[in-house]
C-alpha cells in the first residue's frame, strides 16, 4: 500500500543469527541515521520482527545498509516474512521493542 506521499509501511520477520548480535540495535541505528520509523523485537522462536516506515527509497536503503553495519562480523541471516502494511501517521522515531 502507497499512501498518497510515498511512505510505505513492512512488516518483517527475519530469521538466523538475529538474537544476541545486536541485530535490533544495529537496526535501530540504521532505521534513525536514515529517517526511517517503526520497530524491531525479538520474538520467542528466536527471529526478529520488525515494521519499518519510510519512501521507498529509505526502506531500500535501510535494507542495503543494514547487511553490512556491522563493523567485526556480518550475522547469516534471511528475510522469513516481508508484507507490505497500511503506514502509522505521525510515527516519531523507530524504537526497540521488548
Amino acid at each position: 500500500m502507497n499512501s498518497k506521499h510515498g511512505i510505505r509501511r513492512l512488516a518483517v520477520r527475519f530469521e538466523g543469527e538475529v538474537q544476541g548480535v545486536g541485530f535490533r540495535w544495529t537496526s535501530r541505528s540504521v532505521a534513525n541515521r536514515l529517517g526511517v520509523t517503526g520497530w524491531v523485537r525479538n520474538e520467542w522462536d528466536g527471529s526478529v520482527s520488525a515494521e519499518i516506515q519510510g519512501t521507498g527509497e529509505q526502506i531500500a536503503e535501510f535494507f542495503g545498509t543494514l547487511p553490512h553495519s556491522w563493523g567485526y562480523f556480518t550475522p547469516t541471516y534471511i528475510i522469513a516474512d516481508k508484507n507490505e502494511i497500511e503506514p502509522i501517521p505521525g510515527e516519531p522515531s523507530f524504537r526497540v521493542r521488548f
